[in-house]
């Protein structure tokens, strides 16, 4: 399936931002951009929850980038939130509502999935080169660093450091003073510190600035000839000399220089703190500037999806593999779930689409938690997924795999979260037969069993013979009807005649 426009929605900690493109045929050509700074990191209080206005601010916003995608079809926009969402508390009360306002499911996602995202944008809107780079990305709440080649990012990582917080911490006010700046360079320092080394080894030929940040760091270096021999980017003089004309003025809004923006001084003082820690720390002399960052990466992240060059499927390759899951079980177990949620949905329904995407990625992870003891290996794999950073997957993604993979043994209490007529039931339902009906972990031919589904739960018809034949699998799905039972909901084994092998 391919689409002529697509749009990513970056709700970061200090602007949020909206990029439409178009697809030609593997690039993406910028049609339109919106951009509202809201400052969601700025409404965090001392006991991490987004206060009312900023939350009024953010809802303002997507309510305008709502109107510009209206008629946009859901699998066309890609929205995600980055360090303050992350943090926040009170997101499970926000997200719902900025939802609702934009009209589009947010994605909570990794700081490690935003550096893949923001290295992907920086790559694609750079001219193609064999060298690596490094890119850094100064956000509200975090930065990111990533080294790559071409579109590839080889190391990423995200620090808790941004301008947003460096304000609250080191210029309260918008005050600067000497001690004041040195204070926030040894912190930013400190965090890079147990990065540089690794960062250092691997390498990079060209250094990047990716954020709003560095772009207007650049410009007020550039416009204000504060670069020696009329370089242009960022310079470790430039930014040198900067930090001093800073100090000497005492705020960022007594300083007087071309090509500052009203809006982005009151951050000016961290953004030029963290920057100066970041060439100190990893012996940069000039960075250059990419327009692309995280929005562009999203985009690009999109077609991919479309073209069936999925990360997420990558991601679930490299676990399956790390973890050593036993293939030939994955194998028997995906045959069955995806044929049993067969029966209930229809499987190539675009509607459907992402149930048999999230059900064929749990099979393969269902094991995962094998590698750290049997002994409930499913509570194991849930939190390996719960908290591993898995490129291309959202926390509420990783969430969702988790409920399967715990989900798939003993009582369902431990789901009790998840409403009835839930559709994840349905996929739960699926697995556990599944996994249930492959416990002995071998070739032999299943029965044609038939499952249908109630608003009161399901039911399961398997050949009364196969049964007799079977007693502990029989033994087994009568546990089973019992744990579904517990939890308020139902399900019926129907034998019947036939004992017809499933092909």
């Amino acid at each position: 399936m391919s689409y002529e426009l697509i749009a990513g929605v970056d709700l970061g900690s200090n602007s949020f931002r909206l990029q439409i493109g178009r697809v030609v045929g593997n690039r993406i050509h910028p049609l339109d951009t919106l951009k509202d700074t809201v400052r969601l990191g700025s409404g965090l209080t001392r006991e991490k929850l987004l206060d009312h206005a900023s939350q009024q601010r953010a809802i303002e916003a997507l309510r305008r980038f709502g109107e510009r995608l209206r008629g946009f079809p859901p699998e066309t926009v890609r929205a995600v939130t980055t360090d303050a969402m992350r943090v926040a508390r009170n997101a499970h009360i926000v997200l719902p509502q900025a939802e609702a306002a934009l009209g589009f499911p947010i994605e909570i996602i990794g700081g490690r999935e935003e550096a893949r995202l923001i290295f992907i944008g920086a790559a694609n809107a750079l001219p193609a080169a064999s060298h690596r780079r490094l890119v850094v990305d100064i956000g509200g709440g975090s930065t990111e660093f990533i080294i790559g080649e071409g579109a590839e990012p080889l190391l990423m990582e995200s620090l808790f450091m941004g301008c947003i917080s460096f304000r609250q911490r080191f210029f309260p006010e918008g005050k600067v003073d000497k001690k004041r700046f040195y204070a926030a360079e040894v912190s930013a320092a400190r965090e890079i510190e147990g990065i540089a080394a690794d960062y250092q080894r691997v390498g990079w030929a060209e250094a990047v600035g990716s954020s709003g940040s560095a772009q207007e760091l650049a410009d007020i270096l550039e416009i204000n000839e504060l670069n020696p021999d009329a370089a242009t980017g960022i310079t470790r003089v430039g930014l040198a000399k900067l930090r001093q004309l800073l100090i000497r003025a005492g705020s960022a809004e007594a300083l007087d220089l071309k090509g500052m923006r009203s809006e982005r001084l009151p951050i000016l003082p961290g953004a030029v703190a963290i920057m100066s820690a970041v060439f100190s720390e990893l012996a940069i002399e000039t960075m250059t500037h990419s327009d692309g960052a995280l929005p562009l990466g999203v985009l690009y992240d999109l077609v991919g999806r479309f073209e069936h060059h999925d990360t997420r499927d990558e991601t679930v390759v490299h676990f399956r593999r790390r973890y050593q899951v036993d293939q030939s079980q994955v194998t028997r177990v995906e045959r069955t779930a995806v044929a049993l949620l067969g029966q209930l949905i229809k499987l190539d329904s675009p509607e459907h689409e992402n149930d048999v995407h999230f059900l064929r990625w749990a099979v393969s992870l269902h094991e995962i938690g094998v590698s750290v003891a049997h002994s409930e290996f499913h509570k194991h794999g849930a939190y390996l997924l719960s908290h591993a950073d898995m490129p291309g997957f959202s926390k509420r993604d990783q969430a969702r795999l988790a409920l399967f993979v715990l989900g798939q043994r003993g009582k369902l209490q431990k789901l009790a979260a998840m409403p009835a007529g839930d559709p994840n039931w349905r996929l739960v339902f699926c697995l556990r037969l599944a996994v249930l009906l492959h416990r002995a972990r071998d070739d032999h031919q299943l029965p044609d069993v038939s499952v249908k589904e109630s608003p009161v739960g399901f039911q399961l018809d398997i050949p009364a013979a196969w049964l007799e034949a079977n007693p502990i699998t029989a033994a087994a799905l009568s546990e089973e009807t019992l744990i579904w039972r517990r939890i308020g909901s139902k399900l019926r084994i129907k034998p019947v005649a036939g004992e017809t092998g499933v092909p």
